[in-house]
């Protein structure tokens, strides 16, 4: 199934099940797939609250971040699991971000968390194209050592 599809797929199965099932069914194991045609991952697996912050340019700076609830301005927020890729991320900032739809557009992905002595860290882990397909498209955030709480931020250019 292309990446695309798939994202789709997963997108109108979580608004489907956000409106029919209740929390318990939803966030925990309680229910089974035999029981609802929706693949297992779903009733096993929260997803997670991704806040991308996008830039024109460049990558936001760490200490952009270091102030909690004074973050950039700049953001998206973003349902989605541990196994979406840079792909499907750059599908969805092309949606909110339209400089991210030029036909040559560059997507530099970043993780940003702090450090062990509570400094902000931001850390480059792949590069997509608008238009074009690269070996980065299929990287998932599992894979790049994603941690639930880190920012997401993109720079556009």
């Amino acid at each position: 199934m292309r990446a695309e599809s798939l994202f789709k797929a997963r997108l109108h199965a979580l608004v489907v099940l956000m409106t029919c099932l209740p929390l318990q069914q939803l966030c925990g194991s309680h229910g089974s797939s035999a029981s609802h045609d929706i693949p297992v991952f779903f009733l096993q697996t929260c997803p997670l609250l991704l806040r991308v912050f996008t830039k024109i340019g460049s990558h936001h700076k760490p200490e952009d971040f270091a102030v909690r609830g004074k973050e950039p301005k700049d953001e998206v927020q973003i349902y989605t699991w541990k196994d979406a890729t840079l792909r499907e991320l750059t599908d969805l900032v092309k949606e909110v971000a339209p400089e991210a739809r030029r036909r040559n557009a560059k997507l530099s992905f970043a993780f940003v968390y702090p450090d062990k002595h509570g400094r902000f860290v931001l850390r480059v882990v792949g590069m997509t194209h608008s238009s074009g397909r690269r070996p980065d498209d299929l990287k998932a955030l599992a894979e790049l050592n994603f941690q639930i709480g880190d920012y997401l931020d993109v720079a556009i250019m």
